[in-house]
């Protein structure tokens, strides 16, 4: 595989990869890191506010809120597929933390029929977390594949292209050729019969 084929397939990567913003420098994904974790310390804050359950509950969308915010800084300073898969497993785990706490606020059956809910949500939120996983690979093979078979086809009709041009200059050398050999054919047959 040539350079040119090697950057295509980076390109198409790196566009694919993307979350759909911009790569940040170290020094910004410091100070958002910063900036995350002094939000979380104030909502955590916040919570003591409330009593019994309603404290862990606020506990828990804290934390929540801390872990995806986390997760989507991650994928902005390094895009990739599995980035992006992260923030969607974070987010499902944070739906997952605040509905089990929401469920201590029920008893008996219902409490285990919340639970429940709650087991189920998050098995969906990672089944569509790998659902677009998988997709967005099957997408990045999928433009490597078309952007290779282009760059080829772009080379195949390049060389075609040399291939008309050479095959063009030997028939014209050969019609100069034919040209001069008749001209000289006739210039002889002129002297030869004196015509």
């Amino acid at each position: 595989m040539n350079q040119k084929h090697i950057a295509a397939m980076l390109a198409v990567s790196a566009l694919a990869f993307s979350s759909g913003s911009m790569a940040m420098s170290q020094d910004e994904y410091k100070a958002a890191k910063k900036a995350i974790a002094a939000e979380h310390k104030s909502a955590k804050a916040s919570c003591n506010a409330f009593c019994d359950n309603a404290r862990d509950i606020c506990r828990a969308v804290a934390k929540g809120r801390e872990k995806v915010a986390k997760a989507k800084l991650d994928a902005r300073y390094k895009p990739s597929i599995d980035a992006d898969y992260a923030v969607n497993i974070a987010r499902g785990d944070a739906d997952y933390a605040i509905s089990l706490e929401k469920c201590d606020d029920k008893a008996g059956n219902l409490k285990d029929l919340c639970v429940e809910d709650a087991k189920a949500a998050r098995m969906r939120a990672e089944s569509d977390a790998n659902a677009q996983l998988k997709t967005s690979d099957a997408i990045t093979r999928h433009d490597a594949v078309v952007i290779d078979a282009n760059l080829k086809a772009k080379e195949k009709s390049e060389e075609a292209r040399q291939d008309a041009a050479a095959s063009q200059r030997d028939s014209n050398d050969s019609v100069a050729k034919c040209a001069a050999e008749e001209s000289k054919c006739i210039n002889e047959a002129k002297l030869k019969f004196g015509k």
